[in-house]
């Protein structure tokens, strides 16, 4: 069982199967009783979560818009999804903190990143998010949850993907020969190119402890039987 956690999730996570919306009540709901139960059950947990529900980058090139302008959306995009988790995790009864890269917001909204108050906070049995990515344009939120996994000595980034329920060499959605990894290194992933996340957050993981655990997120609850050990999905690890 994990003692401490990074849980990184996709903002399309929130939205589920609802196209046409930001967050689906359901999917929004489950990941937050998810993370209730994570939490009163003894796991210390930080949560990066992107903000593909309401900014692609995708976009921005239709649009005409500037790369660094567009990545600064996508942050403020995460920040919202992370505010809106916190406060239903309050709701409930569970201590939650945001901590952003972009800074203060009105009210205690939001708190500067601080590491060492973010350890503390952890350690108090706080949900810890962090939001804005890394406050940088050019960066995605996978390097987010690297970096922020390793400054929060967490044990393991807990990745819940949708549409997959592993690793594989290609496409397995596309492909009916896709080989599956149970196990697989760091230096794998590099060589291989595989897509568990960005290549530049994998390097920043390569000489650590942390592992990356990747299974499906089509079962949310499959998020705990990760954190509590059991065997499912595919490992990453040094």
């Amino acid at each position: 069982m994990y003692h401490r956690i990074l849980l990184k999730l996709s903002g399309e996570a929130l939205k589920g199967e609802e196209q046409n919306s930001i967050f689906s009540e359901s999917a929004f709901q489950d990941m937050v009783s998810v993370i209730e139960n994570l939490s009163k059950n003894g796991t210390q947990i930080g949560v990066v979560i992107g903000g593909g529900n309401i900014w692609r980058g995708k976009l921005a090139e239709t649009l005409s818009l500037e790369r660094v302008p567009a990545d600064f959306m996508g942050m403020l995009g995460t920040v919202i999804n992370c505010v809106s988790m916190a406060s239903a995790l309050r709701n409930r009864g569970v201590k939650a903190t945001v901590y952003s890269a972009l800074g203060d917001l009105a009210d205690g909204v939001t708190i500067s990143y601080d590491k060492d108050k973010a350890i503390k906070s952890m350690e108090n049995g706080e949900v810890v998010f962090f939001a804005g990515g890394i406050g940088k344009p050019y960066f995605s939120t996978d390097t987010a949850a690297a970096t922020r996994a390793i400054e929060t000595n967490c044990e393991a980034i807990l990745m819940a993907k949708h549409g997959v329920d592993g690793v594989y060499d290609k496409d397995p959605l596309k492909n009916s020969d896709a080989k599956f990894y149970k196990d697989i290194s760091y230096k794998e992933v590099l060589d291989l190119k595989l897509g568990v996340m960005d290549l530049s957050a994998v390097e920043l993981l390569m000489k650590t402890d942390l592992q990356i655990r990747v299974f499906s997120m089509k079962d949310a609850t499959n998020v705990i039987k990760v954190a509590n050990g059991e065997d499912i999905g595919t490992t990453v690890r040094r």
